[in-house]
């Protein structure tokens, strides 16, 4: 089993946005994501910590501006935290090993999948292709790429 864990290193080399979204808990431009329009089969992992986090079985197009899904991959590597930030009441979402700021998870998703929408950050997110999960050593996702 991999063990996913925050290096000062890979934070070093994050891109500014990543490190503004990521580390100091921003969020990007609405539409702007290099992964909004990611059709491709494979799994979304953490950019800091390498954890996997989301299934492109899971992704839909929600007409949000980010990238959204209807369910993490591995449910304890997603942390739920209660923000209260800009007036509003919502649930953060963060990596549970990197603990990156990833985006918010919303009541009003497709109710035959659950009813939720993870709406998260491009520039918080790495894709690993579904040809390159196993030597990449995430051979254990590879099955839940083609489930719904």
């Amino acid at each position: 089993m991999n063990r996913y864990q925050k290096s000062q290193d890979v934070i070093a080399a994050l891109t500014p946005e990543q490190f503004r979204v990521t580390q100091e808990n921003g969020t990007e431009r609405p539409g702007t994501g290099a992964l909004l329009d990611n059709k491709q089969a494979g799994i979304y992992v953490d950019v800091v910590s390498g954890e996997p986090l989301f299934a492109s079985s899971a992704k839909y197009e929600s007409g949000c501006g980010w990238p959204s899904f209807t369910k993490p991959i591995e449910p304890t590597h997603i942390n739920e935290i209660t923000d209260t930030t800009h007036g509003m009441v919502r649930t953060e979402v963060r990596s549970a090993h990197g603990d990156s700021h990833l985006g918010h998870v919303f009541p009003d998703g497709p109710k035959d999948q659950g009813g939720l929408r993870y709406c998260i950050n491009s520039a918080s997110l790495r894709f690993i292709p579904l040809e390159e999960m196993k030597s990449q050593g995430y051979e254990d996702y590879i099955k839940q790429v083609g489930e719904r």
